[in-house]
Parts: C-alpha cells; structure tokens; sequence
C-alpha cells in the first residue's frame, strides 16, 4: 500500500514511465532469452551465427549509448524515447516475420539501436522530473524494471508452446502500446538550445575526471548484477538438476523488491550520506556470492527433493543478498550522475555511463565465463570450482573500495542539486 501511495504521490509522467519500463522489460525479457534456441534449433543456424546474431544487437545497443543520450539533450528525451519503442517494435516484429539471415540481423540491429536510444532518454526524462526526489522515482524505477524482468520469462514460456513468433508478435505488440501511450500522454518539454557540438559535448563529460572516475568505480557493480543471468542460475541449475530453478533467482528479487525497494531507499536517504551507502551496496553484492561458494562444486545430483531444496537455498540466499546490494545502491548511482555536470547534458552523462557499463557487463561476463569453464566437468570440488564465486567476490569489494574513496576525497560531495524540468 505504501509503495501505491509513493506511485501516485509522483507526476503522471513519471507514472507512465514506470509502466513504460514494466512493459520494456516484459517484451524485452520474453523474446530474447529464447532467441538462441529459436535461431539454432528452429531455424538450425550454426552456433557461429548465432552469436553474429546476437552480438550484432548488443554491439548496435552499447556502442550507441552515446548516440541516444546526445539525442535526448538536443532533441528531448520525450521523442526519443517513443522513437526507440517505436523501432523496437519494428524490430521484434521483423524476428516473427523473417527467417533470413538478413532479415535476422536488421531486426538484431534494430532491436540494439532501440535500446541505445530510450535507455538513456528514460533516465535522462525521470531525473528532471524527479527533481530532489530523484532516488525515490530511481527506486521505483527498479521495483518495475525487475517485475517485468520475472514477468517477461514466464509469459515467453508460455508462448513458446505456441511458438516463437507468437512470442516476437507479442513483444512488438508490447512496444506498440507503449509507443502509443507515451505520444499521447507523455508531457513535452522545453529543449535549451545547444550551445556547441555534440562532439564538445562529449568531450566535455569525458573530461570530467569525477564523474569518469564515478563510471569506473561502479564498474564491479554491473559486472556482478549480470550475474543474475549467468552465474547464480547456472549455480541453482546445478544445485536442483532442474533447469526451471533459474526463475527462482528472478522470483526471490522480484518479491523482494516490491516489498523493500523503496522503504530502503527512504530510510537510507535520512541518514548518511549517497556514497556510503553505495559502497555498502556494493560489499553486500560482493558477499552475495559466499553463500554459494561454500557448497560449490558439490558434485553429485541431488539426492530428492529434500536434498535439492537444500542445496539450493545458499544460491537463494546469494541471490538475496546481490538483490538487496542492488536495492541499496543503484538509486543512489542514478540519482548522482546528473549531478556530475550541466543539466543540458543529462541525456550525455546518462549515455556514457551505461556505454561504460555495458562494455564491463561483457569483459565481466567473458571472465566470469572463463572461470566456469575451467571448473571440473560435472561440477566437481577443488578450487577451479571456487574460482567464479570467487572473482564476483573481489569484483564488488574492490568497486566498493574505490567508491569510498572517491567519498572521502570529497569528489561524491560536490554533484550538483537535481535538475528541475521545464514545461513545454
């Protein structure tokens, strides 16, 4: 009840913007984590296709971060977005439509650019709307993205026994109703005219050591909530033999987030300070992958259901703790990155940072990939077996490290007030 009343307390703006960001993931999240096995065993492409496929839509969408937060800062975050929902949907609808490797990767491409566009344009529009309740509406924020991401899974699923194209028509159907909605409800607002290129633009946020030095330090934080798609469930699949035990990685955070996302939030932002409480973020996300440590590499299958449920709750409980590091930490990253540098360069700042993210999400996945490679065959003991938890260990502790320095030098301290949206 009390998240409900937060929800309508807020502009309908930023309402519309949180059931925007349920909807993206739900489409988003009930397509492509099937894409794979559509690709390779509907249309049995090769494996190295397959990986062309999908490669060509992460590389359109990190290497375009830029792209759409520029876009957002000069042409206003309002257009951008419902452009990129509006390509998505075109995009989803080209996977249901065609089975030819072209068609294949302009449907991949477009997917990828979509995303680069109404990524950083949403949180570039929700941090001027927020104004000085801008971890709050990040909060909210998060609570939504991951209901969709549970959601998107499970009703993909379910189209699956239909088949695939039910899922794509499905998705494009998502986007084209938030397309719609957002042109019609979705408030317009005054664009400062740019005072030079975009290139200066650029330059100008790249330059800024704080916020570079910001970006960098949260690298670990990105790596390790990847996890969530890699290690942790490969960790359940393992401790159960069920390959549905991966949805319960999904399922604990959800729950968990709609019952404490946003008391957290409030709570921490009485007390403290944001840079603390980030680094605290942090450690807990690292020390989420202990409990799973401990009982890696415990070699045989499972014993019944008994024994299943119980190697399991340690990867629950991991799952948990990265969840609630999650909770703590990332309103508080979202609501300061404005705050490193003009409010024209929102949209800028926003692009930059997940372009940063995203290129640490793919180094940290390929080595966290490697570490779980080099583990025994059949999940066998020995310290290879140890060496993926282990490395998602130091990851968050040394992010976390380098966070509290960048709060005790001061450079936390001098991000500037939010920025206050102006009417159209």
């Amino acid at each position: 009840m009390n998240t409900w009343n937060e929800i309508r307390g807020f502009p309908l703006a930023i309402r519309l913007l949180l059931v925007n960001q349920l909807g993206v993931n739900t489409g988003f999240y009930l397509l492509v984590p099937y894409l794979a096995t559509h690709l390779g065993d509907d249309l049995g492409m090769s494996a190295a296709v397959v990986g062309i496929v999908l490669g060509v839509r992460n590389l359109s969408q990190q290497g375009l971060f830029l792209i759409g937060g520029s876009a957002a800062d000069r042409l206003g975050a309002r257009g951008v977005i419902i452009a990129g929902c509006a390509i998505r949907t075109v995009g989803f609808a080209l996977f249901a439509l065609g089975d030819g490797l072209p068609v294949l990767l302009a449907a991949s491409v477009l997917s990828g650019v979509a995303g680069a566009l109404f990524n950083p344009a949403v949180r570039a529009y929700l941090a001027q709307e927020a104004g000085e309740r801008r971890a709050e509406a990040f909060a909210l924020f998060n609570v939504f993205a991951t209901t969709g991401a549970l959601i998107g899974p499970l009703l993909g699923s379910a189209l699956l026994l239909v088949d695939f194209r039910a899922s794509a028509l499905t998705a494009a159907g998502i986007f084209a109703l938030l397309t719609v909605a957002q042109a019609l409800v979705l408030p317009a607002r005054q664009v400062p005219p740019a005072t030079g290129s975009v290139t200066a633009d650029w330059r100008e946020a790249v330059g800024n050591r704080a916020f570079l030095a910001f970006a960098l330090a949260m690298v670990g934080m990105f790596t390790l909530e990847n996890q969530l798609y890699l290690l942790l469930p490969a960790g359940a699949r393992h401790a159960t033999g069920w390959d549905g035990a991966a949805g319960l990685v999904f399922l604990v955070g959800t729950i968990a987030g709609i019952a404490f996302q946003l008391r957290i939030t409030r709570a921490l932002s009485r007390r403290g300070t944001r840079g603390r409480w980030i680094a605290a973020g942090l450690v807990l996300m690292g020390l989420a992958f202990v409990p799973p440590m401990l009982v890696a590499g415990t070699g045989a299958p499972p014993d019944g259901p008994l024994d299943a449920t119980l190697r399991v709750l340690p990867v629950l409980s991991g799952a948990l703790l990265l969840h609630l590091g999650v909770m703590v930490a990332q309103p508080f990253v979202m609501e300061l990155i404005p705050g490193f540098g003009r409010q024209e360069l929102t949209g800028t700042y926003f692009g930059i940072f997940y372009a940063v993210s995203g290129i640490a999400a793919a180094v940290g996945n390929a080595a966290v990939g490697r570490a779980m490679d080099a583990a025994p065959p059949g999940g066998g003991g020995g310290p290879a077996a140890l060496l993926p938890w282990a490395c998602c260990l130091a990851a968050g502790l040394v992010s976390a490290a380098a966070v509290t320095w960048l709060h005790r030098n001061g450079t936390l301290s001098r991000t500037r007030p939010a920025p206050v949206a102006v009417a159209a």
